[in-house]
């Protein structure tokens, strides 16, 4: 058995040196669009919303009391944080407390809605438990150093020395197909923007998938797969970008082969979204019921409005004119009846040099 990397249009993979033929004779497999897994092709365009593409099938109502429980378990465990308190934001802690908590707990819950919604795929097993893949040293090198291309047919063994481990947030194995996938499932990538950390995932993941093969042998009960691939899935459904590992939440229904899964998972979120929304709202009005009135602190001074400056920064308000004749007035008056200064009028100060620019070390002495 081996396992190796190629790159296609739609997706980064680690397949078997099976003959395509061969192996869609074997299996009973049939082209899928996207691109994904074992003789894939590219679709010609989107048919009915009706058209069946997969041979199983998922309805809302079939898995609406499993999917409204995941929910509540995750709106429980959002509640019961215990924000600790926040000078700079005060009465808000517990709202910005809500927000982080949302974010993890949202991820988790993408992860059990699409173990529950495999199950509708006889032939799928899910792993969810004790999945520490070792990041091989080899691995990581042949995924840094070369092209997909190039690893094709490279399986190596899972015990080799390791640098660290990653741990996928689900391993999706079709039996049917001899396939393990590995997923990693997002809320949003829209953080993972302008930044490596996508990268570093990615290379994480397909060194992993290298080893896989062999992890499962010796893990799971013997149990054997030919081929191996990623997928990183994007719960916010942005735009996929398969050629880079990117999918969408969308689009599970090909990942799984079973239709309306990415139905039932815009259920879910649009009802995660509405409880969500209802704990925040309760928050928000308890933090702001606490600030009906301004609180000050004792002996704080409330400063006055201020007052117009005896300088006026901007220059005379008078006319040149009438500034010429009460500089006349002032010289008047600064002479005594002899017709001679009386030395009262001081000389004009000297402008002094003011250096403007960015701050610098102070000078040592």
């Amino acid at each position: 058995m081996s396992t190796n990397t190629v790159s296609v249009p739609y997706g980064e993979v680690l397949r078997s040196m099976i003959d395509a033929a061969e192996a869609a004779a074997a299996s009973g497999s049939r082209p899928r669009p996207f691109g994904f897994g074992r003789n894939a092709v590219l679709a010609a365009g989107c048919g009915p919303a009706v058209r069946r593409r997969h041979p199983h099938l998922v309805r809302f109502a079939d898995v609406e009391v499993d999917l409204d429980l995941l929910i509540d378990r995750a709106i429980a465990a959002i509640a019961d944080g215990e924000p600790a308190e926040d000078e700079i934001l005060g009465h808000y802690v517990n709202i910005a407390s809500l927000v982080r908590a949302v974010s993890f707990r949202e991820g988790k819950l993408l992860e059990h809605a699409v173990e529950r919604l495999a199950k509708a795929n006889p032939s799928i097993i899910v792993l969810t438990q004790s999945l520490k893949l070792p990041l091989v040293k080899a691995a990581v090198e042949a995924v840094a150093g070369n092209d997909w291309s190039s690893l094709d047919g490279i399986k190596l063994d899972c015990e080799a020395p390791a640098k660290g481990s990653y741990t996928p947030d689900l391993i999706v194995v079709n039996r049917a197909r001899h396939t393990a996938y590995i997923l990693d499932v997002k809320r949003s990538l829209a953080s993972y923007g302008d930044t490596s950390r996508l990268e570093e995932l990615k290379l994480k993941m397909m060194a992993s998938a290298m080893v896989l093969p062999d992890w499962l042998y010796k893990n799971q009960k013997r149990l054997m797969v030919d081929a191996v691939e990623v997928a990183i899935v994007d719960g916010a459904s942005r735009p996929s970008d398969h050629a880079s590992g990117v999918w969408a939440l969308s689009e599970l229904d090909d990942l799984l082969e079973i239709d309306g899964v990415a139905a039932c998972m815009a259920e879910l979120r649009q009802r995660f979204a509405i409880r969500v929304q209802q704990l925040l709202e309760a928050a928000a009005r308890k933090a702001l019921g606490d600030m009906e009135q301004p609180v000050f602190a004792p002996n704080t001074i409330v400063a006055p409005a201020p007052m117009c400056s005896r300088i006026n920064l901007n220059g005379p308000s008078r006319t040149y004119e009438e500034d010429q004749a009460a500089r006349s007035y002032d010289d008047d008056h600064d002479r005594d009846e002899r017709g001679f200064d009386d030395g009262s009028d001081e000389d004009e100060p000297t402008p002094a040099f003011i250096r403007i620019g960015f701050a610098r070390r102070p000078a040592r002495h």
